[in-house]
């Protein structure tokens, strides 16, 4: 593992803390895949995986240089991006991330992909690729299921700074918390989770990534299974 990440792990609490607070904790292409490559390793055994960003900011972006070639070229250059964001969809484990300071563009992706989003009251979000010229589809697609149509074109359109109180209203975020109980936060949530039967927490994620791609019929036995099956090997444990 390089040092662009430092994983600690408590019994089956796994901790990914991005480890480029000198740079705001931008993104390469190298760190997306080794990301993505993290969070398939550790949830074949975590309960919860917990993502922070080192130093003042959670991510302010992402780094890399202008792409040559035809539009097939520079398609095929942001497979690592979006290869990311898939996999914090296909975690087994739920994610909760830790958002201090500004989490903007693909920081801001990263925020809404994390099943929980606890936020210090001063951090702040945006999308800025519009005000450069930049199309921002790629990263409305980890926003899109997270964000209301037209919360996300006003996102995306104005490309301005948002509180961490209305990417709490816009869905990006879970929780917002004052800056200094952040920390304090976190543990509590870390300690419930704990208490939490494993299958149960592992469940909720697998009936929320799924369900709603299903018909109502589907969706319904889809419930109904994981409630049987996942309370029931509860109830023997207890």
């Amino acid at each position: 593992m390089s040092d662009n990440f430092i994983v600690t792990r408590d019994g089956d609490v796994t901790t990914i803390l991005a480890n480029k607070g000198e740079d705001g904790n931008r993104f390469s292409d190298a760190m997306a895949v080794e990301m993505a490559g993290l969070l398939d390793a550790e949830s074949a055994s975590a309960r919860l995986i917990v993502f922070k960003g080192a130093g003042a900011n959670f991510c302010t972006g992402r780094t890399g240089g202008m792409i040559q070639g035809d539009a097939y070229d520079f398609r095929n250059a942001f497979e690592p991006v979006f290869a990311c964001y898939d996999s914090f969809r296909r975690c087994k484990a739920p994610v909760v991330g830790i958002v201090q300071g500004k989490a903007l563009g693909f920081g801001c992706s990263l925020a809404s992909l994390c099943d929980v989003t606890i936020a210090a009251d001063n951090a702040t979000f945006a999308l800025p690729e519009t005000s450069h010229g930049i199309m921002p589809t790629a990263a409305m697609s980890a926003l899109i299921d997270r964000v209301g149509r037209k919360a996300l074109m006003n996102i995306a359109y104005t490309a301005t700074e948002f509180s961490a109180e209305d990417a709490r209203m816009f869905g990006i975020v879970s929780q917002v918390v004052p800056a200094a109980q952040l920390d304090e936060a976190t543990t509590a949530f870390v300690a419930k989770m704990k208490k939490m039967p494993k299958p149960v927490a592992l469940a909720v994620k697998e009936f929320t990534m799924n369900g709603m791609g299903l018909s109502n019929n589907a969706m319904l036995a889809f419930a109904q299974n994981l409630h049987s099956v996942v309370n029931s090997y509860s109830k023997l444990k207890s």
